[in-house]
């Protein structure tokens, strides 16, 4: 945690109520989400409970699943959710632009322009919290490989012909959402963390009630009190007055209500099935038709709260005006989306249960590269962010106060003017330090040449620095192009744009040493088994 999120925790708590660590929104929200509030049963992450899930505040689906240990119910639940989520998701890939991708030629080997086909927009998945994204995660795995009757009529178990395409689809959004910055799959609870500092741990961030009490507490009650209560507070029966975000379950909730009703549900299908005539059929039906609506009732009482409590949330994340880059961020998901897409359509087979080495270290790199150019980008959106940056050594903002140009040697001399910055900060410089600043939205680059006076004067420093670039091709720069006396300034000392690294091999040309090309019988290696006890072992 920054110098600065510290400070900002601190005055919560002074003050109450949740302090702002953004000035900007950092995360594209589309207009028309497909919020999904999930509820499992206790004990057993793959057994589902049932869920609210849809796009309209005021209508939500409830689906429900009376007994999760029956896997044709399961099965029915999953199908549900298929016949709401893929048709807003089909509707975001039947609307296409044309855009511009670079692609290497096969015969040339050069890199060329082509156009192509862009989704114009990308669908939106918003869960409570963090374990909503895992539980995402979780359907996709166990969705995505399930056969259906038309594809193995002799499988024991076949699933609805739905149920494996949204297992992909959920497998996407689970895998995009670990790439920084990206917005196809969010949990509300770090969204709104990431934008208000409260005055508790960010374990207890994920609680969304208690959240939300901080960042938006009663009249006349403190954020401290609030989301105490929403936390503990229980009613009467000893149930809490504000249900956990999902998908877990309160264990008061589990033993005085929801096992009572399952096995009121239990015994009446039992019942059912037993019948011997008409009669006693219809009057057990009744009975088992009760069963189940007392547990849909449950359901809803735990997951409502929760719906409304992320249209809360998804409001007052509106109120923030979008940052500058959040744009450019879901033009990357929306390349993402269109290509998985593309990837369907082609038909493909789904994602592989384990990556192969290349694939997985390209993941990786690009984990890598986003959070590097995710963290540049919202300091440059963002000056409280900025701030931080500046308060850690890694920035510095200021006053020019002398230009004097300079060129380079050589037979054709350029402009390297030097400049030199009057500023408060103290920034990690050493010789030849390279620092970047945003001129037309590109960075520019200038060198560290030293100090103008001894570091830390009664006036600030004085920070001189040769610029080095975004000048123009001609003996005198380009108007615009240096700062001038006066003019307000900020450098980085992180790069704005962050390079690709190296080229790795193509999936079929992985070395042996990491598990051979796929397909191949040995192409990964089979975990490792313990050595056999000896004599040694035993004492």
């Amino acid at each position: 945690m920054s110098l600065i999120a510290t400070l900002s925790r601190l005055e919560a708590v002074r003050t109450g109520r949740a302090q702002p660590a953004a000035t900007v929104r950092h995360r594209h929200l589309s207009e028309r989400p497909l919020v999904l509030v999930p509820l499992i049963t206790a004990g057993e992450a793959g057994a589902p409970l049932g869920a609210l899930v849809g796009t309209d505040r005021d209508a939500p689906r409830l689906l429900v699943v009376p007994q999760p240990r029956d896997r044709d119910l399961r099965f029915t639940f999953l199908a549900e959710l298929a016949d709401l989520v893929l048709p807003y998701v089909d509707a975001y890939g039947d609307v296409v632009e044309a855009a511009e991708r670079s692609e290497t030629d096969p015969e040339t080997g050069k890199r060329v322009k082509v156009e192509v086909d862009l989704c114009a927009n990308a669908p939106q998945l918003i869960v409570p919290s963090r374990t909503g994204i895992d539980f995402v995660r979780l359907l996709g795995r166990a969705m995505r490989f399930r056969r259906t009757a038309e594809q193995d009529p002799e499988a024991p178990h076949p699933a609805p012909p739905r149920v494996p395409l949204l297992g992909r689809w959920l497998t996407h959004f689970g895998e995009r959402a670990r790439v920084p910055g990206s917005s196809l799959l969010l949990a509300l609870t770090d969204l709104l963390a990431r934008h208000w500092a409260t005055g508790q741990s960010s374990v207890e961030d994920q609680h969304l009630g208690a959240l939300l009490a901080w960042i938006d507490p009663p009249e006349g009650e403190s954020g401290d009190a609030a989301a105490r209560r929403a936390e503990l507070a229980r009613d009467g029966d000893g149930q809490l007055l504000c249900p956990p975000a999902g998908p877990a379950t309160d264990p008061a909730f589990d033993n005085k209500l929801l096992a009572p009703a399952i096995e009121r549900y239990d015994r009446a299908r039992a019942a059912l099935a037993a019948a011997e005539d008409g009669l006693e059929a219809d009057d057990r039906f009744g009975d088992l038709t009760a069963a189940e609506r007392e547990i849909r009732a449950l359901v809803e009482s735990r997951t409502r709260p929760t719906w409304d409590a992320v249209w809360r949330g998804l409001d007052l994340l509106r109120e923030l005006p979008e940052g500058a880059h959040a744009t450019d961020r879901w033009t990357r998901d929306r390349w993402s989306f269109t290509g998985h897409r593309d990837r369907i359509i082609a038909g493909e087979p789904p994602q592989p249960r384990r990556d192969d080495a290349v694939t997985a270290a390209n993941k990786l790199a690009t984990r890598e590269r986003e959070q590097a150019r995710l963290d540049a980008q919202e300091a440059l959106d963002d000056p409280l962010v900025m701030a931080g940056r500046r308060l850690a050594g890694e920035a510095f903002a200021g006053e020019v106060t002398e230009v004097v140009m300079a060129y380079s040697e050589g037979k054709r001399p350029s402009p390297r003017p030097l400049v030199t910055v009057r500023t408060d900060d103290r920034p990690h410089l050493g010789e030849r330090t390279k620092v970047y600043r945003s001129l037309g939205g590109k960075p520019q680059a200038a060198e560290f040449v030293g100090y103008d006076g001894p570091e830390g004067g009664d006036h600030g420093n004085l920070v001189v620095l040769r610029i080095v670039d975004k000048m123009g091709r001609g003996k005198e720069p380009e108007e615009g192009s240096v700062p001038q006396k006066g003019d307000p300034v900020c450098f980085t000392l992180f790069e704005h744009d962050q390079r690709g690294g190296a080229k790795l091999p193509d999936p079929e040309e992985t070395p042996w040493t990491h598990g051979g090309p796929p397909g191949e019988p040995d192409a990964v290696p089979l975990p490792e088994q313990p050595d056999p006890p000896t004599e040694e072992d035993t004492l």
